[in-house]
């Protein structure tokens, strides 16, 4: 008995230092991040060049009007240029999209990425630009988006990523996928910035120098979690990646449980992925190098998502409660649940807390068990490209 609490309290200690090291990390950063503001550079005296992508896949009711209003960014017209990457768009699509000034890239693969159909842009980009900013099909930016970006250029940030923001909130599952943004906007984008650290890529509403942006992509062929394998290639050259929470970009959040299951699935098997691929690398450019932006990075690919936290936390908590002697204490397992319930709570903006967040909040149980269930059903879902379809209608 005594060898098998032994063993119980050895597990039970490291599942602790994983899970209270990540609450400290959610609180920390979370609270600092509301007490310490950073400024915005000044407003430019000259304006970038940019061309902007927009990935588009399949989605024909999509992407016109995303285009249309891409077009209608308050920027001077002769300095920013639109590429559309059309894969598998309906022949009337392509005709209508030629209409409007901007370029369009045909491109039909056997097995789609959003790397594949960037490659294929650059490919196809032949004027000089200052930076390039990729958009996905249903974003569309604020009139004054790339103002911002044009002002963090100009202050020398070489990328940035911008504010991205979601655009419906009519169903709870919805509402929760919007909550999920801004907490990670918060968290691992604005806060980071407090510590002189990079910003997580999210992989769209993100501008890059041009150059650069040509050279990182180079070294990406990602089936899924391109984002999150361009921020490690960057912050592993002492890259640092900005954010501009002024340069909003509005996004369409995921409203059918099912679909939300699917992108979830894709999003933590490229992220565990790429923790297996490059874990180890963390620790080399720690120790050897001194880049903690880039170990940070290697650390938030091996953080589990927050709501499995706000689940396993509270479970954990009644484990020690119902075996006293065995593994921390659960005066200390308290401690972690309450800050890493404090971390996400701070973290969530105000507007959010008003009559539709109850009816949110009570799916939480039913989409906390459907990502323990993903947990186990990872394999092959980074070997192909798995598709979120998005509503026209939200647009």
């Amino acid at each position: 008995m005594d060898i098998i609490k032994l063993i119980f309290s050895i597990i039970f200690t490291f599942v602790f230092i994983y899970m209270g090291i990540y609450s400290l990390y959610l609180f920390v950063f979370s609270v600092v991040g509301k007490l310490i503001i950073k400024k915005a550079p000044p407003v430019a005296s000259a304006y970038s060049k940019f061309v902007i992508y927009i990935c588009s896949y399949k989605e024909d009711a999509i992407i016109l009007d995303s285009a249309a209003q891409a077009l209608t960014i308050d920027y001077p017209k002769d300095k920013f240029h639109i590429c559309v990457i059309a894969d598998s768009m309906q022949p009337e699509t392509i005709v209508k999209l030629k209409e409007m000034p901007l370029q369009v890239v045909e491109v039909v693969f056997e097995s789609s990425t959003k790397s594949k159909a960037l490659h294929a842009a650059i490919a196809n980009t032949f004027e000089d630009f200052d930076a390039a900013v990729v958009f996905d099909i249903d974003n569309i930016a604020a009139p004054d988006y790339l103002r911002h970006i044009n002002n963090y250029l100009h202050a020398g940030k070489r990328v940035i990523q911008g504010h991205r923001v979601a655009k419906n909130t009519e169903t709870p599952v919805a509402i929760l996928d919007a909550i999920s943004e801004e907490v990670n906007n918060h968290i691992f984008r604005k806060a980071q910035q407090v510590f002189n650290l990079s910003s997580a890529i999210i992989g769209s509403g993100m501008a890059l120098e041009y150059r650069l942006f040509k050279d990182t992509m180079a070294q990406i062929d990602a089936v899924g979690g391109f984002d999150k394998e361009m921020g490690l290639v960057l912050t592993r050259q002492n890259i640092h990646v900005a954010y501009a929470d002024a340069a909003l970009i509005y996004d369409e959040k995921v409203s059918n449980p099912e679909v939300f299951k699917k992108q979830r699935r894709r999003w933590l098997s490229a992220q565990f992925n790429l923790l297996k691929t490059y874990g180890m690398t963390g620790f080399t450019e720690l120790f050897a190098r001194g880049n903690f932006d880039y170990f940070n990075e290697i650390y938030q690919t091996a953080i589990l998502p927050r709501i499995l936290m706000l689940g396993l936390m509270p479970f954990m908590l009644i484990i020690s409660l119902l075996t006293p002697g065995v593994g921390p204490s659960w005066q200390m397992w308290l401690t972690a649940t309450a800050l890493c319930y404090i971390g996400i709570l701070v973290a969530i903006p105000g507007h959010f807390f008003n009559s539709k967040l109850l009816g949110a909040v009570l799916k939480i149980p039913l989409i906390f068990f459907a990502m323990l269930a993903l947990l186990f059903k990872l394999k092959g879902a980074n070997k192909k490209f798995i598709h979120t379809p998005h509503n026209p209608t939200s647009n």
